[in-house]
């Protein structure tokens, strides 16, 4: 991808003040079902701009966004890898919130593999904004990895505020715990998609992050 650095900061720039402004507004005004939030909504506003502007202005492909084969296998032995630390991580949250351990199931109404699914819907959204999209520019611009991942990932906790406290409610010591493991996440994701270039290995680690929050919060 040959591209200027200068238009690659621009578009992370628009892209993310978008981002933010955007599902902001959303949190606070609406309230729809998960399975019309995390198939319809979230890829139309999270998915479009990328694959209808900045890829075009870019004259980039979908495999900048690291949706390839090339090291699969790798990336997922990685996302395994990590995954099992923020499970412990999740435990250890999941035992500070409640003084003790609460394994009751935070899935609502939905079958459980609905909920897998919706889980995996998600991860395909998020990861490919910030790592396949955000970060992979920030990178490329700044030839940076940690400044590239840090930015990337103060971002990516910025959009989880929202969350946090106005629709799950969460105390301010709970809420600033999440949002430190969520951006530890950030870092880890980031981390794997650099060192494999490939998408799915994020994917995958953000189900094993995600799955752990929402059985024991």
């Amino acid at each position: 991808m040959k591209v200027s650095k200068t238009l690659l900061i621009k578009n992370v720039t628009i892209y993310s003040v978008y981002l933010i402004l955007i599902w902001s507004f959303y949190r606070f005004l609406f309230r729809f079902p998960d399975q019309i939030e995390e198939l319809v909504i979230k890829p139309i506003l999270w998915l479009g701009p990328i694959f209808f502007i900045f890829l075009k202005k870019e004259k980039a492909k979908i495999t900048s966004l690291g949706f390839t084969l090339k090291n699969l296998f790798p990336a997922i032995y990685l996302s395994i890898g990590l995954g099992s630390i923020f499970v412990i991580e999740a435990l250890a949250a999941n035992f500070f919130k409640y003084g003790g351990f609460s394994f009751g199931a935070n899935i609502g109404n939905l079958p459980v593999m609905t909920s897998l699914g919706l889980s995996f819907a998600t991860a395909i959204s998020e990861e490919t904004s910030f790592r396949g999209y955000i970060f992979s520019r920030l990178f490329i611009a700044t030839g940076n990895e940690l400044s590239a991942n840090i930015i990337q990932s103060v971002i990516w906790t910025l959009i989880h505020i929202p969350i946090a406290f106005f629709i799950w409610n969460y105390t301010l010591t709970a809420g600033v715990l999440y949002l430190i493991l969520t951006f530890v996440f950030g870092i880890g994701s980031a981390f794997i998609f650099t060192r494999t270039k490939n998408i799915f290995g994020s994917i995958f680690l953000h189900v094993l992050w995600e799955w752990p929050i929402i059985l024991f919060r």
